[in-house]
């Protein structure tokens, strides 16, 4: 649709917008920094096991190449689904919320040795299965149908029982 001007100045059409809505296209932004900060903790992990402190006497023990190998997986999956969220895919929703639930899980996990770190990660899992729960998705021809002739979004009718 073209964009064109009114007499007092505004413009139609060019303010719809049928992409992602904007609590989503955030989740898949924090969903990319997520991943990426899995990815620089497993990585660290990995390359050196005196990187991270603590973890001595925590309950759930586990070796810190397990850990780099588990936030690196977890990194490149939830990195490579943000993007997925940000350009509307259908199923990114589901796996979005199914990642951020072990990403949460292996950051409370992993708090023993950063916890800073993984309280930051906790933070934006938390946002990110907020706005994937709570924000309704755009059908794009569902959308493009109720355009009006201004480019205006025109309100479904009344439901009738």
């Amino acid at each position: 649709m073209a964009a064109t001007t009114t007499p007092h100045g505004s413009r139609t059409g060019a303010s719809v917008s049928t992409g992602t809505p904007g609590p989503l296209l955030a989740a898949g932004v924090f969903m990319l920094l997520v991943g990426a900060f899995h990815v620089a903790q497993g990585v660290a992990a990995l390359a050196s096991d005196t990187f991270f402190a603590g973890g001595k006497s925590y309950w759930f023990q586990w070796q810190l190449t397990g850990w780099g190998w588990v936030h690196l997986g977890i990194g490149v999956l939830v990195a490579a689904t943000g993007i997925a969220l940000m350009r509307s895919a259908d199923w990114a929703r589901t796996v979005a919320l199914i990642l951020t639930s072990f990403s949460i899980l292996g950051s409370f996990l992993w708090m023993p040795h950063f916890p800073v770190w993984s309280l930051s990660v906790l933070a934006l899992d938390v946002f990110v299965i907020w706005a994937v729960t709570t924000t309704r998705p755009v059908h794009h021809a569902a959308h493009a149908r109720e355009e009006g002739p201004t480019g205006y979004h025109t309100p479904p009718p009344p439901m009738t029982w």
